[in-house]
């Protein structure tokens, strides 16, 4: 897992994602249009950001909340592709190859999202090498990790492949007061995640549990033994 890379990522995406940021980069004309078309958009858990296969006019970048993207299978069932927190951008990838979303973006909290317009993006991805940079690091990490799925998927079992999970979610979302992961998933969400049946999920978490590997509070998780889940799932964090 490198999410030390992505962390640093998107810390410089933070650093180069703002109004004062925009404003070196930008005209005093263009600066005021980005002012005056720029959005603050509010989405309650549940709503949908985007649809797949809509047409994209604009990137979202969050400012809070947790959001995920997913996409449907033939017989209509959803695989998770990956979890967006604040500081992270969507949208950018289907907007950069003019194709239509290729996935479904929905808020698992509340959130909020700056949107750009598709024409102020591209207008500072062409005058700021520094936010250029940063998204041609973003690109190159996601289309690695992307690799690393398909790797994942084929040479792990499900066993250390919920172990591998686990900790992933709880080092990218972070915990809250009480040690639990900041996100609740249902276990048909996390055996998508798995890559697993629901039943075969639920198994393997009551079967954690009685190990002593973890806690459930309903929907909530928390990770209690985390020495034995890493070599449990062969994970280099």
């Amino acid at each position: 897992m490198s999410l030390e890379k992505q962390m640093l990522i998107e810390d410089r995406l933070l650093k180069v994602f703002n109004d004062e940021s925009f404003k070196q980069m930008l005209s005093p004309e263009d600066y005021t249009h980005y002012l005056s078309v720029k959005q603050i958009l509010k989405f309650h858990k549940g709503e949908t950001i985007f649809e797949d296969g809509g047409t994209p006019n604009g990137v979202y970048f969050l400012n809070k909340g947790t959001a995920k993207l997913s996409k449907q299978g033939f017989y209509g069932k959803e695989h998770i592709l990956r979890f967006i927190k604040e500081g992270d951008l969507i949208g950018y990838r289907s907007l950069l190859c003019g194709e239509q979303f290729q996935a479904k973006a929905e808020a698992m909290t509340d959130v909020e999202a700056t949107f750009l317009p598709s024409d102020v993006f591209l207008h500072l991805l062409e005058v700021g090498p520094e936010l250029s940079f940063v998204m041609l690091q973003k690109i190159a990490y996601e289309l690695g990790e992307s690799s690393n799925t398909v790797t994942f998927l084929a040479q792990k079992t499900v066993r250390e492949r919920l172990a591998e999970i686990l900790l992933l979610l709880e080092q990218k979302l972070g915990t809250d007061p009480e040690g639990f992961i900041k996100i609740t998933l249902t276990r048909e969400e996390i055996a998508n995640l798995v890559g697993t049946a629901t039943e075969s999920a639920i198994r393997l978490i009551s079967e954690f549990k009685s190990d002593g590997l973890i806690e459930a509070d309903g929907r909530n998780l928390k990770i209690l033994n985390r020495d034995k889940l890493i070599k449990l799932g062969h994970v280099t964090l």
